[in-house]
């Protein structure tokens, strides 16, 4: 079981750290919605039985109806280089996530002491109200923030309400952005005299393989001008005691308490080796009376940018591989989900990615703890518009006033993670070609360095003709360039950090399983059935295909990695089917589709990345109707350097990739990546379509048979298939969530690739049936009906587990196929 999977939930409160001096609890069940305006429900004697009743985290809209008119736009897309308005469709998922809606919950508190609520996140423009009083109001939805609501409890132990108004406006969004209480809500108690949230600081002046120093700073209220005694003790990963510390302190003006320690030969944090540290500091008082028990999970670990040389961790060179993804979870919306993180994280470590860069907003707390313990490298990111809007009423509306706090959230949240490397400030926001925009970014800048010393800062910008010139991007401790890879060497020479980031990269498009003919490099490329060919030729106009930024990467010492938009199809933002072209209502960026299932992409940055499996991926499907006789391109994703394909036992040729030019070639021109797509695929243009079998036999560098892969032509549809496509053990916790692949294959078990009939599920025992997706951009079915239409063949169906630990049974059924079953077991 992994130890980061979902928390045990319990009735009415479910307490996830308590000590005699400090509890917390999730507050999950019991809560009440209510859909739109509910005047006077802030008032504690309001009547809200009627209302449904739902558990944390919810989100309100995935459950749809899809539709062409929810939050219909007219506007120009200006990061996208239009200067005129055009009617968006699907801009923002076509889910109906605008409008009011209300939640209450009732809650037990002590009323000695102090008692704070923690909102990991509330989609948006949170107003809380305790016991009819307000107790705050935060306007950003992506963010987590803290209210303390000692004034506001009832005494002599009476319950207390709990109501939460929440408005999600029209175009305020550029992609779905969820809507509700879409992650966890925390009820944390303390003494008087207590660490507040997120107050500690984990330093690491000195990391070497011999020994780490570390610095520990607490924050400590209620203690002002009092001696107080601080107990540390720091356990590694397998809860040894790695050593301990006691120090008297008197603290005055808020200054933190702060103790050091050295750590010898320390277990240093990498994705490869994911080594964290845990230090417990206890808090007493000059009589020894305990008032306060605190938790501060840290790493140790180095980063370095070194002009011209690039980027190293724990001194070693690397590039970043990383993915951007949004923070849906396709058809679970929203809502966040552990155990959905935890497959993500998963499909995207055997793809050999290392990086997550949380574009555009603030991340789920789950996210980063997972990143922390699986082995991620981070790049956190607040915000997509600052003070000059993109929508109507995005976040613009808020930033000269919430800014500040919101970044001081996110970083005194983070800053203890191993896993976040860099912080970033923005993304593409209009504000770089402005004149004052150079200050807007200063400013941003300079406080996460006041927040946090160790970690640099960057910014996703493309208006490149702005930011060389104005001051903007040299001003950035690390510039980010969102695509423009032909510009990565003007960058370079130009400004003086000495390196460049892919913060933003390829905006290749693909639909899974679809491949259109004939076989081009195509820029903003649309089709009548709103598809995009998963040849992985096709960008956007102001992106390219993945082999630009292998190159750049491979050949430039001073490129410092790249984030690839995106790791996972993300609900809303279909472009380039972003403009009257209904239904497309889902992006086609991604790696991975919005089913969880991996398009051919991920075996091109599989066969780059991961360095330690074997790939072999052969695309096209094999089953073409009617095409005999014509040109159907084959091509191979494979780490192996060579590798013959045969049609029915007929060679078609040995082809060996290109090899790396011997000196570092300057590309300022999209010209100069011509042909690079040689160096990482094995083409072969010319085959000629006839059914049957398509094999492929990879060899190494010294000429040995390694590998092989075979297709063949699928005949009539058979039957269905289920197939596990995790292997994570399920907890009885009414959170943990399994993904099941469903296949339509022929009576040889052979995919039938155009295969699109409905398929209906049925669930028993202990779990239920919770969503399906199938990863078609067009299709409109309700992600929580259990049916799906298939895609290419294939769909993804999701079960949840229940508070009941034991067996249960999931099947699915089609018109005309044999049905499917397959079982499982919660603990």
């Amino acid at each position: 079981m992994n130890p980061f999977h979902s928390l045990l939930i319990a009735g009415l409160l479910c307490t996830t750290a308590a000590s005699a001096q400090r509890s917390e609890t999730l507050l999950k069940t019991h809560w009440q919605f209510h859909r739109g305006e509910a005047l006077g429900a802030e008032a504690a004697e309001y009547n809200s039985k009627a209302w449904q009743a739902v558990s944390i985290p919810h989100d309100w809209a995935i459950t749809g109806p899809f539709s062409r008119n929810n939050d219909l736009q007219r506007v120009a897309v200006t990061q996208n280089g239009e200067t005129e308005a055009s009617e968006k469709t699907g801009r923002t998922g076509g889910l109906p996530y605008a409008g009011v809606g209300w939640y209450r919950t009732t809650f037990a508190a002590d009323t000695a002491g102090r008692t704070t609520l923690l909102f990991d996140g509330a989609m948006s423009e949170a107003q809380v109200f305790v016991n009819g009083r307000k107790a705050a109001f935060w306007p950003y939805g992506y963010n987590s923030f803290f209210v303390d609501i000692t004034p506001y409890l009832n005494p002599n132990g009476q319950a207390n309400v709990l109501a939460v108004r929440l408005e999600n406006r029209p175009q305020s969004a550029r992609w779905y952005p969820g809507a509700g209480l879409y992650r966890n809500v925390r009820l944390i108690h303390t003494n008087r005299i207590h660490v507040p949230v997120w107050g500690t600081q984990v330093l690491t002046p000195h990391v070497a393989a011999d020994y780490a120093s570390v610095e520990l700073r607490l924050n400590v209220k209620g203690g002002e001008g009092m001696p107080l005694r601080i107990a540390t003790t720091i356990f590694d990963d397998n809860n040894h005691i790695v050593l301990t510390r006691e120090n008297t302190q008197t603290t005055m003006h808020g200054q933190p308490f702060v103790q050091h320690f050295t750590i010898e030969r320390p277990r240093l944090w990498s994705p490869e080796t994911p080594q964290q540290y845990r230090a417990v500091s206890r808090i007493y008082t000059a009589d020894g009376q305990l008032q306060d028990t605190y938790t501060t999970r840290f790493g140790i670990r180095s980063l370095e940018f070194v002009p011209d040389k690039g980027f190293f961790l724990n001194g070693q060179h690397r590039k970043f591989q990383g993915v951007c993804n949004h923070h849906d979870l396709g058809p679970l919306g929203a809502a966040v989900n552990r155990s959905a993180l935890i497959h993500q994280l998963c499909l995207l470590k055997d793809m050999g990615c290392d990086a997550i860069r949380t574009s555009h907003n603030m991340p789920a707390p789950e996210l980063v703890e997972l990143c922390d313990s699986l082995g991620f490298m981070m790049m956190i990111e607040p915000f997509d518009e600052w003070d000059v809007a993109k929508c109507e009423n995005g976040y613009h509306r808020f930033f000269k006033d919430w800014a500040e706090k919101d970044i001081v959230n996110m970083v005194r949240h983070y800053r203890n993670s191993p896993s976040v490397v860099l912080w970033s400030i923005g993304n593409e926001v209009p504000t770089q070609c402005s004149p004052n925009g150079y200050a807007v970014a200063r400013r941003l800048q300079d406080i996460c360095h006041r927040e946090d010393p160790t970690r640099k800062v960057t910014c996703g910008m493309d208006q490149w003709d702005c930011v060389l010139t104005n001051g903007f991007a040299a001003m950035i401790d690390i510039p980010g360039y969102n695509y423009r890879a032909h510009r990565y060497q003007e960058g370079y020479e130009g400004l003086p950090q000495g390196y460049v980031l892919g913060s933003e990269t390829a905006s290749t498009v693909s639909s899974r399983g679809v491949y259109k003919f004939p076989v081009v490099k195509a820029d903003g490329k649309m089709y009548p059935d709103n598809q995009s060919s998963s040849y992985d030729l096709e960008a956007c106009w102001w992106s390219n295909i993945p082999d630009w930024d292998f190159a750049n990467a491979d050949d430039q010492p001073w490129t410092l990695g790249q984030f690839v938009w995106t790791g996972f199809d993300y609900l809303g933002e279909p472009t380039p089917y972003d403009t009257n072209a209904w239904p497309a209502h889902s992006s086609y960026f991604g790696i991975i589709d919005l089913a969880s299932l991996p398009k051919d992409r991920y075996y091109l940055y599989r066969s780059v990345w991961n360095k330690q499996a074997s790939t072999l991926h052969v695309l096209p499907h094999w089953t073409w109707p009617r095409r005999e006789g014509q040109t159907t391109p084959v091509f191979v994703y494979t780490n192996y350097p060579e590798a013959e394909l045969f049609v029915n036992g007929k060679s078609q040729g040995r082809l060996r990739k290109a090899d790396a030019p011997k000196s570092a070639p300057r590309r300022t021109q999209p010209e100069d990546y011509k042909d690079v797509e040689k160096r990482y695929r094995l083409m072969w243009n010319d085959v000629v379509y006839e059914p049957g079998e398509l094999r492929v036999v990879a060899y190494n560098d010294r000429g040995e048979q390694v590998a092989e892969k075979v297709v063949r032509t699928a005949g009539k549809p058979h039957h269905l298939e289920l197939v596990r496509a995790d292997s994570e053990s399920l907890r009885a916790n009414a959170e943990d969530v399994a993904y099941y692949t469903v296949r339509a294959v022929d009576k040889d078990g052979n995919l039938c690739p155009t295969d699109n009939r409905l398929v209906r599920f049925k669930v028993s025992g202990n779990a239920h049936f919770k969503a399906t997706a199938n990863g078609d951009p067009t299709c409109l079915d309700a992600f929580q009906e259990p049916q799906m239409h298939l895609f290419s063949g294939m769909c993804t169906v999701i079960v949840q587990t229940t508070n009941k630990a034991g067996a249960f049974t999931l099947e699915a059924a089609a018109a005309g196929l044999q049905p499917a079953r397959a079982t499982g077991k919660s603990q």
